[in-house]
């Protein structure tokens, strides 16, 4: 080293030398002490200014996670694809809430004390609704049920009316029953044999009778009827006269009845006694279509 640069100690050249290259092919000096070459010239700065030293610059944190920066703008990069979405799902939330309520208009600017009171009378008129629904179904029911008695009552009273006329004659019947036939002389069927054998047969459970003569002349048995002897064995029933033999079609249980009538001592052993004969059959269908004139009755009332 020169001795201008020992006295000196500054490394730099005196002025009106010229500049030392500093060092071999225009390196620069490797000493740890020597100046900076690019630096302005200590003789050019003013005596006023002070020189500030420069701050040593540190490292900026994205150039030392240098390696980092990919994955921390993909961690950005998916973040700000589901802050997107949310955004986008609560706008379309809030475009349908709008939609929803801007239908009515006049539930939209309505006060919160008026829709309670909206909907305290909608529920008080939905009571009032099932009330009446529940009082006519209720009137529904008393008039099926009214309908079904009368219904009842009046099928009830057609079939009592029907069985009056047929015990009182007024309507033909038709059922299973017998066919009995009289023949004999006049005092084996008289009168008073005729009516043995409807009495036995109304005990045995006879329903409907009728008499009829050979001429066809026929009369309806019923609870008044009487039974008269006529003139040449001839027979007065309820005023019309029948000649012999006699046929009494009668409705009820055949096999009942037979036996009624063929008891010991009783009509048919009666009539046989007295030269007569009885003969009776089954019929699966008896006919009794004589009617008796309906009775007026004068005296009797029924009982209230």
């Amino acid at each position: 080293m020169s001795e201008e640069h020992r006295e000196t100690g500054t490394g730099w050249p005196r002025p009106g030398e010229p500049a030392r290259p500093s060092g071999p092919a225009g390196e620069p000096d490797p000493r740890p002490d020597a100046p900076d070459p690019d630096a302005p010239d200590p003789d050019e700065l003013s005596p006023l200014a002070p020189v500030e030293p420069v701050p040593e610059s540190e490292p900026e944190p994205g150039a030392a996670a240098g390696a980092g920066a990919p994955s921390a703008a993909r961690r950005f990069s998916s973040a700000g694809a589901m802050i997107a979405v949310l955004l986008a799902l609560l706008g379309f939330t809030l475009v349908v809430q709008f939609k929803t309520t801007s239908t009515d208009p006049t539930l939209a600017a309505t006060r919160e004390e008026d829709l309670v009171r909206i909907s305290s009378d909608l529920d008080s008129r939905e009571r009032r609704l099932r009330q009446e629904i529940e009082l006519l179904e209720e009137s529904q029911r008393q008039l099926r049920s009214g309908e079904q008695g009368r219904q009842a009552a009046l099928e009830e009273a057609t079939r009592r009316a029907d069985e009056l006329g047929i015990l009182a004659g007024t309507l033909p019947a038709v059922g299973p029953g017998l066919e009995v036939r009289f023949s004999g002389p006049a005092k084996a069927v008289s009168s008073t044999r005729i009516l043995d054998a409807v009495q036995e047969l109304r005990g045995a459970g006879a329903e409907a009778m009728q008499i009829q003569g050979t001429d066809g002349t026929a009369a309806r048995i019923i609870a008044s009827t009487y039974f008269v002897d006529g003139p040449d064995g001839a027979l007065v029933v309820d005023g019309r006269r029948l000649t012999g033999p006699f046929t009494i079609m009668v409705i009820g249980d055949p096999a009942t009845m037979r036996t009624a009538l063929n008891i010991p001592g009783g009509v048919v052993a009666s009539v046989r006694d007295g030269g007569g004969n009885v003969t009776s059959e089954d019929r699966e269908v008896v006919e009794v279509s004589q009617l008796h004139a309906p009775i007026k009755l004068d005296h009797a009332r029924p009982v209230s």
